[in-house]
């Protein structure tokens, strides 16, 4: 039984042809079990006797009396922590009422992804496009099949066509790639139906299991909708279309509420109808390569996790900035602002995975508690350590740019910020007095989303005489540039070639374009293979977010409640002024300002 594609690029992850990983998914806590009832008390002794004495038959009994298909004895995973004792948790009942028994000798299994809101942006430009180049890697199971589901009318074919203007082949193109886009489109299908309608999604279910084909059944639902329809879709497709013998887990795009009473609202009405172990809550930031290399970077390398704590590091910052605004997205941007669109979600995840302590494994549980301990630890967000601007119209080359307010969907007298900076704290021992900068906005000077690492200045330098009274020239900065351009690197100082004492400052540099001939996946193609793994590392849990949300709602209710009215800066600009008083405050330059490029 094959377990991966030599061609895959996560070959070492992938698990085409059936998959001895799915199966053995069948036995985690977002399985969907088997009622008692299917099985009389005699069955159950005896599959449990039997289970003891030919464990290498891969035969688990659950609560419940569920039968799930264990990995073979050639594939070496250890068990999920959750398993004990041969006992699994139990899941709400209505996601598996009247379930038919299924027969542990059944070796194959399908996948079923739905994409809820097919016919929107995100679907059109990157869930197809990211599923399209799984398969193009072999990335994914030998029975797959996706489905689109929205309310608009449309055809299999018109589906297919839809989709097919977006898919594109990697850069490295093979000779097939229209075979292999004209093979994926024959995959993809289509059911127009209500957001509400249960039995909208019974007809779902019934077309899914035809192609299914009797086949134990995994399912993923992908919710590429608004927030406010998220429970109608939830409940109907939790109560009509899960999965009879297999999995069923949903991906819930952000925004997770707009502060910690509608956040955990949101999640306790999940939790009627799924396990916290079905909700994949997704931050794309989180599936960016140089984002998942940052443990790697930090734990695996002895140069660096030494460095890692308030002896060596003066201050930390996040950098988030795009250079155009919120065209077309006037409307929805106004009603969560940056604050909420960037630094609670991106920003604030890349933070805690970069100052977390080590984990005990790199099981995603064990990674999750750590994060979750950092922003437990963060000082509370107070309105001095902020700056907001908006940006304003401004003229360059003869082109005049608009202003937020000269949208037509935003409100004339709107205070809603474009732009946010803000300096907080973590009070543990690792970071207690480093300044974590974080900034963010829109319509600025170019677009970049880096983290920058800015070392403390040399004791007693012996060469601060060739610097001049600029300490900050002479200290090391290390650099990670998640986009756009990936790179790392580091600075350092130098000698200039030649007779005099003449230093430098020059870049140890890592350079993907240059080091790695492979185009890097995009972050969705990451996550979306991890959802059907059941790799949870990089999705958000709930007590997380709950952490994430306490951080910023004060923040936002004091901005809100008080009108702060945001510092105007230019269209194309570096931001408002305030952001640099913010960084001086602590005796911090913002390490973006410079022409420092790594190429």
């Amino acid at each position: 039984m094959a377990v991966s594609s030599p061609n895959c690029s996560f070959s070492s992850r992938c698990f085409l042809n059936a998959s001895a990983r799915s199966n053995y998914q069948q036995a985690t806590p977002s399985s969907v079990l088997l009622p008692q009832s299917s099985f009389s008390k005699r069955a159950l002794k005896r599959v449990a006797r039997e289970s003891r004495k030919k464990s290498n038959q891969g035969v688990v009994c659950v609560q419940d009396g569920a039968v799930a298909t264990a990995v073979t004895s050639s594939v070496k995973e250890s068990p999920p922590k959750s398993l004990k004792d041969g006992i699994l948790p139990v899941i709400p009942s209505q996601l598996h009422e009247d379930v038919p028994a299924f027969s542990p000798a059944d070796k194959e299994s399908s996948v079923s992804i739905t994409v809820v809101g097919a016919s929107g942006d995100l679907a059109k430009k990157k869930i197809f496009p990211a599923l399209f180049a799984l398969y193009y890697e072999d990335c994914l199971p030998k029975h797959f099949t996706i489905f689109g589901y929205a309310r608009s009318k449309m055809t299999d074919a018109e589906l297919r066509n839809m989709v097919s203007k977006t898919l594109t082949c990697r850069i490295d193109k093979r000779e097939n790639c229209s075979d292999k886009m004209e093979q994926f489109l024959q995959r993809c299908f289509y059911h127009s139906g209500q957001y509400d309608s249960e039995e909208n999604f019974a007809e779902l279910d019934r077309k899914l299991k035809q192609h299914e084909a009797g086949r134990s059944s995994n399912r993923l639902f992908y919710l590429s909708i608004p927030p406010n329809i998220f429970i109608n879709v939830v409940k109907s497709a939790s109560l009509s279309a899960s999965s009879s013998s297999g999995w069923t887990r949903v991906i819930v795009e952000k925004p997770f509420g707009r502060d910690s009473e509608s956040s955990a609202a949101l999640t306790r009405s999940l939790k009627q109808y799924l396990t916290e172990d079905q909700i994949f809550r997704i931050d794309h930031y989180l599936g960016k390569e140089l984002v998942e290399n940052l443990s790697v970077l930090r734990f695996s390398n002895l140069v660096f996790e030494p460095l890692w704590s308030r002896q060596y590091i003066r201050n930390v910052q996040l950098i988030f900035s795009e250079d155009f605004g919120t065209e077309g997205r006037g409307g929805y941007f106004d009603n969560y602002g940056i604050i909420r669109d960037i630094m609670q979600n991106h920003l604030l995840q890349i933070l805690a995975l970069f100052a977390m302590e080590t984990p005990v494994s790199l099981d995603a549980e064990d990674i999750r508690n750590e994060k979750v301990k950092v922003l437990r630890s963060m000082r509370p967000l107070q309105l001095e350590n902020v700056v907001v601007g908006q940006y304003k119209s401004h003229t360059k080359g003869g082109v005049t740019y608009p202003g937020y307010i000269d949208d037509k969907t935003v409100p004339s007298d709107s205070v809603t910020p474009t732009f946010a900076a803000a300096a907080l704290f973590i009070d543990n021992a690792r970071w207690d007095g480093v300044p974590f900068l974080m900034k963010a906005g829109k319509a600025l000077h170019n677009k970049r989303a880096e983290i920058r690492v800015q070392f403390r200045h040399v004791p007693g330098n012996l060469y601060k005489r060739s610097f001049g009274t600029d300490l900050d020239r002479a200290t090391n900065e290390l650099v990670i540039r998640v986009q756009p351009d990936e790179a790392i690197y580091l600075k350092i100082n130098n000698k200039v070639p030649g007779l005099g004492m003449r230093l430098d400052r020059s870049n140890l540099n890592l350079h993907y374009a240059a080091r790695y001939s492979k185009e890097i996946p995009d972050a969705y193609e990451r996550l979306l293979l991890d959802a059907i793994e059941g790799e949870r590392r990089l999705f958000i849990r709930s007590d997380e977010l709950d952490a994430a949300w306490d951080l910023f709602t004060p923040l936002l209710k004091e901005l809100e409640e008080k009108k702060i009215a945001p510092e105007l800066y230019p269209y194309g600009s570096r931001g408002p002024v305030g952001a640099h008083y913010l960084a001086a405050k602590y005796n911090v330059r913002w390490g973006d300002l410079g022409s420092d490029q790594a190429h």
